[in-house]
């Protein structure tokens, strides 16, 4: 399948980027996210026969060895308990997840990767890195360290901002 239908969100507004530098700096963030995004996706799919999400529950679990809620994996992958809930029973199911109650709440579950989850994750993650890489791979490496640092100034000012 081509890549040639990933499409800009600013043509949502008659292709025009007009307004305000920082609507503008959004919309191109949000389209270069997307367009990876939907790569990313079709690719576990097509070659892993797994998901996006099932790869980010992997990774959070890979990060912590002595595993996390389910609450606790909502919080950092930003979804509900009930999704969360529904991958973890999945890669349960698949033998990469084990689940148990919580020492100090049983009504809490904690989630962690098995060796064969970890081995999993392991070969997910790089694929995933290849791929990343092969994306913008043609982008200076200097390019890609100015972006990375001058993004850590637009995150800390949302950061600055809350929930408001």
């Amino acid at each position: 399948m081509s890549d040639t239908h990933d499409h800009d969100p600013g043509e949502k507004y008659g292709g025009q980027l007009h307004g305000p530098t920082s609507v503008r700096m959004w919309l191109r963030m949000l389209s270069c996210t997307m367009v990876i995004e939907k790569r990313l996706r079709r690719r576990f799919i097509d070659q892993y026969k797994t998901t996006l999400p099932r790869f980010d529950v992997l990774a959070a679990l890979d990060r912590r060895a002595e595993g996390m809620t389910m609450g606790d994996l909502s919080q950092m992958l930003l979804v509900s308990n009930g999704n969360v809930t529904a991958i973890v029973r999945q890669l349960q199911e698949s033998g990469f997840v084990a689940v148990e109650a919580a020492e100090h709440d049983r009504r809490s579950l904690i989630a962690t990767l098995t060796p064969k989850g970890t081995t999993h994750f392991a070969e997910l993650a790089v694929a995933h890195h290849h791929w990343i890489e092969e994306m913008l791979g043609d982008v200076p490496e200097e390019v890609l360290q100015q972006l990375f640092d001058r993004l850590a100034t637009v995150k800390t000012s949302i950061a600055a901002k809350g929930t408001q």
